[in-house]
């Protein structure tokens, strides 16, 4: 063995054993906006440099093998991203690596049931996150592997051509080059959960499937693993039974996502930083352009700024309806999504005027759990200003940096109508849940 590789090897060991003296909690093992979570880690770990070697050495070895995109896109250096970005997360049906009896049987096809778009703006002054049915009736474009060029529900994609095919389908149906994109499967939302170390939920009326095993009494509560996911997937015990339902009701889990990622706890939370670091990396198939720690180091800068008000989650403008073989299926409300559309690719911030959606409420503590939070985040802020004080700067000569940008006026946003629902970041709701009795 070379005295460089043994030397690497010491250094590796030195590191795991300085985490395991500080009691890491093992990963025990969401869905969501996987982007938020990867970058908003990502930050963090470059700044704290006293992990930052172990953590990019393990994660490297963790990560599974890229999947090239039409469109993928380089980023040379860590650094703020320059201009906007297209980021898709695609929830694939798989049961793979999940333990036998847990879930229903497997559906002998690989369906993508959860499609999120995510766009920052150019000036990284907001961000929109929209959520695509997977029941909406798309055409398939002809994919690099073959299939496509037929009409049909989108979640379809993923089985007839992989990510690259999911993302070719939602690029043709939005009119955006989509130059990032991550795929998760069930066991990866399990992990992804416990590592973020759960997700408080507000639930105003009980939550009751039996097809996904969630039961869950009205009041908060704190997902993690199997939990985190069976809400994530529930139909029939939100709203009105819908996938349109089950959308609005995944927001709430994601809108507090968003909102305990950009929290100080968390983002000056090196350890917890890390172990999530890892779970997103091992835990997903990413494409080329976002298969290393530099590209979500970049996203994260974009999004680390953006105030929680900016960061606006909408469902795709759809309606159920069909004839034939598409009954029942959601049928794009066209006029709305090219209002959506025409504004994302102008990179305009969009506004909302409808409701949240069928399966959430309003929060009726909402602001008292806004003051609250914003209480905790000034004295975090505070504290990390007299840290940072007594604390000298490193430099940062010939390094690209976020630079704070002002929040976008009233009259620059694009204000959708009213049957296109969605919420932000900074809004509190609760699931509306649905018991046995009501379905």
């Amino acid at each position: 063995m070379s005295e460089e590789k043994a030397s690497r090897q010491r250094r590796i060991r030195s590191a795991r054993a300085a985490i395991r003296h500080g009691r890491v909690a093992p990963v025990k093992g969401s869905r969501s906006v996987l982007g938020f979570i990867g970058a908003a880690l990502a930050v963090v770990l470059v700044a704290t440099m006293s992990i930052a070697g172990i953590a990019f050495w393990d994660i490297s070895r963790s990560a599974n093998a890229g999947v090239a995109l039409a469109n993928d896109q380089k980023i040379p250096d860590i650094g703020a991203i320059e201009g906007g970005v297209n980021f898709l997360l695609v929830g694939s049906d798989s049961r793979e690596g999940t333990d036998p009896g847990v879930f229903d049987a497997d559906p002998g096809s690989t369906l993508n049931d959860v499609n999120i778009l995510l766009h920052i703006s150019a000036d990284h002054t907001n961000a929109t996150v929209v959520s695509i049915p997977r029941d909406l009736v798309v055409h398939y474009p002809n994919c690099p592997d073959g299939g496509g060029g037929w009409t049909g529900p989108i979640n379809g994609s993923l089985n007839e051509g992989g990510l690259p095919c999911v993302v070719l389908t939602v690029e043709e149906l939005t009119g955006l080059s989509i130059p990032f994109a991550a795929m998760i499967q069930f066991n990866g939302v399990i992990q992804m959960a416990n590592a973020v170390g759960g997700v408080e939920v507000c639930v105003a009326e009980p939550i009751e499937d039996e097809y996904t095993q969630t039961f869950l009494d009205a009041g908060m509560h704190t997902l993690s693993g199997l939990e985190a996911l069976q809400f994530l997937r529930t139909r029939h015990g939100v709203g009105d039974g819908s996938d349109l339902g089950r959308i609005s009701n995944q927001q709430v889990f994601l809108s507090s996502l968003v909102r305990k990622l950009k929290s100080a706890q968390t983002l000056t939370n090196p350890v917890a930083l890390f172990g999530l670091a890892k779970a997103a990396i091992s835990n997903m198939t990413l494409s080329n352009s976002l298969n290393s720690l530099d590209t979500m180091v970049s996203i994260a800068m974009a999004l680390k700024d953006i105030p929680l008000e900016n960061i606006v989650f909408v469902q795709y403008p759809g309606a159920t309806g069909g004839e034939g073989v598409y009954a029942g299926k959601v049928q794009p409300i066209q006029a709305e999504a090219d209002a959506l559309f025409a504004a994302i690719l102008a990179d305009q911030p969009v506004g909302l005027s409808g409701t949240t959606g069928r399966g959430s409420v309003a929060d009726p503590d909402a602001a008292a759990k806004a003051a609250a939070d914003a209480a905790a985040a000034a004295k975090a802020a505070a504290k990390a200003a007299k840290k940072a004080s007594a604390t000298p700067t490193p430099s940062t000569s010939g390094k690209a940096t976020a630079t704070p940008t002002p929040s976008v006026t009233a009259a620059e946003v694009a204000v959708l109508p009213e049957n296109v629902s969605g919420q932000t970041a900074g809004q509190y709701t609760c699931s509306a849940g649905r018991t046995l009795d009501q379905q």
